[in-house]
C-alpha cells in the first residue's frame, strides 16, 4: 500500500446509507411472494402442486443473474449497469402486478429475480469506494440494509396484502424501484472497470476463479451452511406458527418476522472484527449462533408463551449468525482484488443461494414427513457441517503459525 493510502478519500456516510437502503429495497423483490403464494395461486389459476414455482422461479432468475449479469460489473460502467437492471426489474414487477394467468406471473417472477441482482453490483461498488482500513465496516453497513430488506419483505408484503391485495404489493414495488433507479443514476459516481477482458473470457474465468481461490470456496461453503439453515427456518417456522401449537394469524406471523430482523445488528459488528483481523474466530462464532438458533426451540416447554419467546430468540440468534457471516465472507473476498470483485461476489452468492434452495426444499419435506423436531435437527446440521469444515481451516492456521520462519 502506498504512503498516500491513508489519505485516500473514503465513502461518505450519506453514500453508505443510500447504498444500504437501495440494496434492501432491491433484494426485497425476491421475498414478497413467499407469504403470498396462496392468493397469487388462486388469482392466476396455478395448481397447488405447482404453487412452489412462484418462489422457485424467482430464485432461479436470481441465480442466473448472479452468474451471468453480476460479473459484468468487472467489465461495464457500473452506474449504467445498475440503472438498466433496475428499469428491467421495475417493468417485471408491474407485469407481475397485472398478471391474470399463471404463465404471465411465472415469467415475471423469473425476470424479477434476474434484474434484482443489481443489489449484488451495489455491494462491490461500496467496497470499491471505501478505503482498505474501513472496507469491512462499509460492507457491513450496506449488507445490514440488504438483510433488513430480506427480513422486512415478508411481513410487509403480508400486511399490505391483508389490507389491500397482492397486486398492490408488486405495483408499489415497481414504482419504488423505478424511483430508486433514477436516484442512483443521479447520485452514484461513474465507475469504469480497468479490465479489458471480453465477455466470453470473463465468463470463462469464473470456473478458474473458483478452482484457484481457496478463500472463495471456504467462504461460500460456510455461508451455504448458514443460509441453508436460514432458508429452512423461515420455510418451516411460519407453518409451525400457523399450526395448532401456536395458532398465529398471518399478521401475527408478520410481527414475528419483524422481531427477528433485530439480528441484522450483527453486520457492522462483524465488519469491525474483520477489519481488526479477527475473521477466523468471528466465523466460528457466527456458525455457533446458527447452531444455537436450532438448539433453543428443541428445549421449548409446554407453555405456549415461553415456547414462542424461545422461538423469537432463536430467530434473532440465527439471523445474527447469518448477518455476521455474510459480511465476513464478503470482506474476505473483496480483499482479493478490485478487478475481480463483481465476479467473486457473483460466484459467492450463487453458491450460497444453492445452499439456501436446498435448505428450504429439504426443510419443507422433512417438516411434512417427520415433524418439527426433525426439521430443527436438519437445520442444525447445515451450520454444523460448515463448522467442521471451518475446523480444517483453523488447524491449518495453527500449524502455519507454528512453522519456523
Amino acid at each position: 500500500m502506498s504512503k498516500n493510502a491513508s489519505h485516500e478519500p473514503d465513502i461518505s456516510p450519506r453514500m453508505v446509507l443510500l447504498l444500504a437502503i437501495a440494496s434492501g429495497l432491491i433484494v426485497a423483490n425476491l421475498y414478497y411472494a413467499q407469504t403470498l403464494v396462496g392468493p397469487i395461486s388462486s388469482a392466476t389459476g396455478l395448481s397447488a402442486e405447482a404453487a412452489g414455482l412462484i418462489v422457485t422461479l424467482t430464485q432461479i432468475g436470481y441465480t442466473i443473474g448472479l452468474l451471468f449479469i453480476v460479473p459484468l460489473g468487472d467489465l461495464l460502467e457500473n452506474r449504467r449497469l445498475i440503472f438498466s437492471a433496475l428499469v428491467f426489474t421495475s417493468v417485471a414487477l408491474m407485469v407481475a402486478a397485472f398478471s391474470t394467468s399463471a404463465w404471465m406471473f411465472l415469467a415475471a417472477a423469473l425476470a424479477i429475480g434476474l434484474g434484482s441482482v443489481a443489489a449484488q453490483i451495489l455491494v462491490p461498488f461500496a467496497a470499491h469506494l471505501s478505503k482498505e482500513s474501513t472496507r469491512g465496516q462499509t460492507v457491513g453497513k450496506v449488507v445490514s440494509g440488504l438483510l433488513l430488506g430480506i427480513m422486512l419483505a415478508r411481513p410487509v408484503a403480508s400486511l399490505v396484502a391483508d389490507h389491500t391485495s397482492w397486486h398492490v404489493v408488486f405495483g408499489g414495488a415497481s414504482v419504488i424501484i423505478i424511483a430508486l433507479a433514477v436516484l442512483l443514476r443521479s447520485k452514484l459516481p461513474m465507475r469504469v472497470p480497468a479490465s479489458p477482458m471480453p465477455y466470453h473470457k470473463l465468463m470463462g474465468s469464473l470456473w478458474t476463479l473458483f478452482t484457484t481461490t481457496p478463500v472463495l470456496r471456504r467462504r461460500a461453503a460456510y455461508h451455504a451452511g448458514l443460509f441453508g439453515s436460514f432458508s429452512l427456518f423461515w420455510t418451516v417456522t411460519p407453518m409451525m406458527l400457523a399450526g395448532p401449537e401456536f395458532h398465529l394469524s398471518q399478521t401475527g406471523i408478520a410481527i414475528f418476522a419483524l422481531v427477528g430482523m433485530a439480528g441484522a445488528v450483527a453486520s457492522p459488528i462483524a465488519g469491525r472484527l474483520a477489519d481488526a483481523g479477527h475473521t477466523l474466530v468471528a466465523t466460528a462464532i457466527a456458525l455457533g449462533l446458527g447452531i444455537t438458533g436450532f438448539v433453543l426451540p428443541m428445549y421449548a416447554p409446554d407453555s405456549r408463551t415461553i415456547a414462542l419467546a424461545l422461538l423469537v430468540i432463536a430467530s434473532i440468534v440465527l439471523d445474527m449468525g447469518v448477518a455476521a457471516n455474510l459480511v465476513l465472507g464478503q470482506r474476505a473476498i473483496f480483499s482479493l482484488g478490485a478487478e475481480l470483485r463483481s465476479r467473486l461476489n457473483g460466484i459467492y452468492f450463487a453458491l450460497f443461494f444453492a445452499g439456501g434452495a436446498l435448505g428450504s426444499a429439504l426443510g419443507g419435506w422433512v417438516f411434512a414427513a417427520y415433524g418439527w423436531h426433525a426439521a430443527l435437527l436438519t437445520g442444525m446440521a447445515f451450520p454444523g457441517i460448515a463448522l467442521l469444515y471451518w475446523a480444517g481451516e483453523y488447524f491449518e492456521h495453527v500449524l502455519d503459525r507454528r512453522e519456523p520462519a
